[in-house]
């Protein structure tokens, strides 16, 4: 691939850019985020909207080339919360764990797990500095466990069971059989096959 040019990681979550890494970083010569850039403040009400607020930020903080994704968890029963608020679902500066007891309490009553399913989004927007973008989706349809299993991941990965996978959390997965069917894994390999087919 042609892409060699330096590109910032937007994200300030240092396990989402962990995972970015891990996805793109043997094909995109990806740069960490400076650390005297502030946060984005994410306002918008979709996930493109957000990653495209944190990449165009990141652009005019380093002049750069960046790539941002917004991602989060729908809930079907939950008419597609915690959606966008999925990091703060329990407020602002909420831990991982606050957000999984809320969404396990919402959820209470209904421990059928066809009213549970739901489906983690990821949407990756790489910025140039000319303007351009390349913007790539991901999503994996799942359902809500009735309690946090296994060690592995982060945010609501111990409660999310996927349709793909054998019956696992993605807390109870290794990182590589995780990225396999991830959203974010998902969006990121879409974004690789479009910059291949730019520079094809």
């Amino acid at each position: 691939m042609a892409e060699r040019t330096p590109i910032v990681l937007a994200s300030a979550n240092p396990k989402k850019a962990a995972e970015i890494v891990e996805i793109l970083g043997s094909h995109l010569e990806l740069v960490p985020r400076p650390p005297e850039v502030p946060d984005v403040v994410e306002d918008d009400d979709t996930f493109e909207g957000n990653s495209r607020l944190k990449a165009v930020a990141l652009v005019e903080a380093t002049g750069l080339a960046a790539v941002a994704d917004d991602s989060g968890l729908e809930v079907d029963a939950l008419d597609g919360a915690p959606g966008v608020w999925s990091a703060r679902y329990a407020g602002e500066g909420a831990s991982d764990q606050d957000n999984v007891d809320k969404l396990l309490a919402a959820l209470a009553d209904r421990p059928d797990p066809a009213d549970r399913t739901a489906r983690f989004r990821a949407v990756v927007v790489l910025r140039y500095p000319d303007g351009s973008e390349v913007v790539a989706a991901g999503a994996v349809e799942g359902h809500i466990a009735e309690a946090p299993r296994g060690p592995g991941g982060f945010g609501y990965d111990p409660v999310f069971i996927p349709v793909d996978g054998d019956g696992r959390t993605f807390g109870e997965m290794s990182q590589d059989e995780k990225h396999a069917i991830s959203h974010r894994g998902r969006a990121l390999r879409s974004l690789l096959a479009q910059l291949d087919h730019r520079t094809a």
